[in-house]
């Protein structure tokens, strides 16, 4: 049991070593702040157009741009909706590279420490 604590424990600490590395590229910073822009954007967009709050404005634009869709919000606005066409096709590109670019750069860090 000691065991498989240890190596859980060597496990997170690799992770947050490797994320360290990873958000120190300036790449993956660049991605990353593009991509939290947009979200701040659609959020800001949710809250003013569609009448929510900004917890639920900030829950839908992620779980939108992350492809998850719970489907517990959806805008009722026309503009609402047309604007989430748009938000869809610039910020699914833009998430899934900013999760290629963070994964891709946990990658090549490990490899360089084995």
């Amino acid at each position: 049991m000691m065991e498989h604590k240890g190596r859980i424990g060597r496990n997170i600490r690799h992770l947050w070593q490797g994320l360290a590395v990873a958000f120190g590229d300036e790449r993956v910073r660049a991605l990353m702040a593009m991509t939290l822009t947009l979200i701040a954007v659609a959020s800001v967009f949710y809250w003013y157009v569609e009448g929510w709050s900004l917890l639920d404005s900030v829950y839908f634009s992620v779980i939108t741009i992350a492809t998850v869709g719970y489907g517990d919000f959806s805008p009722q606005t026309a503009l609402g909706k047309l604007f989430t066409i748009g938000y869809i096709f610039c910020g699914l590109g833009l998430f899934v590279a900013t999760a290629t670019s963070v994964a891709d750069r946990l990658i090549r860090g490990q490899r360089s420490d084995e």
